[in-house]
């Protein structure tokens, strides 16, 4: 992946305040796959005290996008068309990670996939697998 790209993920991430919110923290770029990590914040629980559904479907929707985003040109950005969940446990530990990757670039549209792990300790365990589709927009 090019730099230029590259600084454009890790800047479009920093203007994101949602993920500011969550407290979340881009910790892989590569071409075609994103990782992303967020601590469980109180504020960021269920009635249960599990992390929200919400902020597991939020990191796993970026870190998608995002791998979407590093294998378009340089002017393209990319929106969630659709995004399908399965949440497979709770969101119980200290912080989620949330792994997106393509599965098949195009032009007009993106197939992606993430997974989300909440990591207690030494233990880590897949809480969510994702498949959606992203559209590349182009400038006019």
């Amino acid at each position: 992946m090019s730099r230029e790209i590259a600084a454009k993920v890790e800047q479009s991430f920093a203007n994101q305040a949602m993920m500011t919110t969550f407290g979340a923290r881009l910790t892989r770029l590569a071409h075609g796959m994103v990782e992303i990590e967020a601590p469980i914040l109180e504020q960021c629980t269920q009635q249960h005290g599990f992390g929200h559904a919400a902020l597991t479907f939020g990191l796993g929707d970026s870190a998608a996008g995002y791998a979407a985003l590093s294998v378009m040109p340089p002017e393209a950005e990319v929106l969630t068309s659709e995004m399908k969940i399965h949440l497979l446990s709770p969101a119980h530990g200290d912080l989620l990670r949330a792994t997106g990757k393509v599965v098949k670039p195009g032009r007009r549209l993106v197939i992606v996939q993430a997974e989300v792990h909440a990591i207690s300790g030494d233990l880590t365990t897949q809480i969510a697998l994702m498949t959606g589709t992203m559209v590349p927009v182009f400038p006019k």
